[in-house]
Order: C-alpha cells, then structure tokens, then sequence
C-alpha cells in the first residue's frame, strides 16, 4: 500500500514539473527544457532517455514490465515524459520525432487506463489530446 501511494506522488510531481517544462517550450527555452526533460528520465526512472527512446512502442510495456521490472507507476511516468518530450520536438520543428515520442505517449497512456482500477479524468484528457496531435 505504501510503495502504491508513494509511486502515486511521484507521478503527480512529475506531471507538476512537465508543466513548468511545456511552460520553458512556450517560451521558447527549448535548450533548457530540453535538459530538464534528461533529468527528469534519471530522477524518476534512473535511465536516460535513449534508453526508452531505442524501444519500440509495441514492446514498450512487455519489455520495461517483465525485463527491467517496472511497474504502472513507471510507465505512467514515463508516459509524461514521452508526451513532454512530443511538444518540445514539435516546438522544434520535428514533426517526425514528434509523432514518435506521441505514439510511445499514447500506447503507454492507454495501457495504463485499461489496467488501473480507477478512473482518471487528466488521462482521459491526455489521450484524447495526444490522439488529436497524431490525427488519429
């Protein structure tokens, strides 16, 4: 029950702090942005983010639940970054880097929503966001 709270807290700090990133990527700081994205992925998931980025998003879940023992909380997490990590690419112009880091985003958004047993309006939101950025 206690590492279930405590992964919930730090879910809700790093949707916190990717605000203040989206904040950096509206005014243009994509340099620092970008460095604060990095440290979030070595904080939260002790991984830089070519780690996650070199795994495809079909085997993103099997792969980080059953080979690095992860769990929803850091998939959830993860999702926030990759979601972060898709508006300062399109900030920049990169609409196929973008695009990736958006799939990866939803595919881990919506594994998280079909398997947690409660519902979360800010997810429901996202994934319909992230869906409306990909044109799905």
């Amino acid at each position: 029950m206690y590492q279930k709270e405590y992964i919930l807290r730090m879910v809700e700090m790093i949707r916190d702090l990717i605000m203040g990133i989206l904040g950096l990527i509206r005014k243009g700081d994509f340099e620092r942005a970008g460095v604060e994205i990095e440290r979030l992925y070595h904080n939260f998931l002790r991984e830089d983010s070519a780690f996650f980025a070199s795994i495809p998003a079909t085997d993103l879940t099997t792969k980080l639940l059953q080979e690095h023992n992860y769990n929803n909380g850091h998939l959830e997490m993860l999702a926030w970054l990759f979601d972060a990590e898709a508006e300062l690419e399109d900030a920049r112009g990169n609409d196929k880097l973008s695009l990736e880091f958006s799939r990866k985003a939803l595919a881990l958004f919506e594994f998280i929503d079909n398997e947690q047993k409660t519902y979360s309006l800010e997810r429901t939101e996202k994934i319909e966001s992230i869906k409306k950025r990909i044109g799905k």
